[in-house]
């Protein structure tokens, strides 16, 4: 990914289905002023991983809207707020893009 996100908050939350991380995922994009920056889908299983970026406020807000609607449509496996990433997160999360 370009430098478009750098200094931005980092919202991932990561279900045991595809389906219903989209249907979070467009949750999240209403709720807050939110981009998502990639969809990633497990390798050993059907779920996927969003993750999305902007202020730490509005990322907030959007992993909220987003957990929200997936509880009952899935597991939720794991989530997490990065609010100031370090480069060497940024480098990492640009490396798994798309992988």
């Amino acid at each position: 990914m370009s430098e478009q996100y750098t200094g931005m908050a980092i919202g991932a939350f990561e279900l045991d289905s595809e389906c219903a991380c989209f249907v979070a995922l467009d949750a999240a994009a209403k709720a807050a002023d939110v981009k998502i920056q990639a969809v990633e889908r497990n390798r050993l299983s059907a779920g996927a991983c969003v993750k999305m970026r902007g202020t730490v406020s509005n990322v907030n807000a959007a992993m909220e809207a987003a957990l929200r609607t997936a509880e009952p449509l899935s597991k939720i496996v794991s989530h997490t707020i990065i609010a100031a990433p370090s480069e060497e997160t940024e480098t990492a999360i640009r490396m798994t893009i798309n992988k």
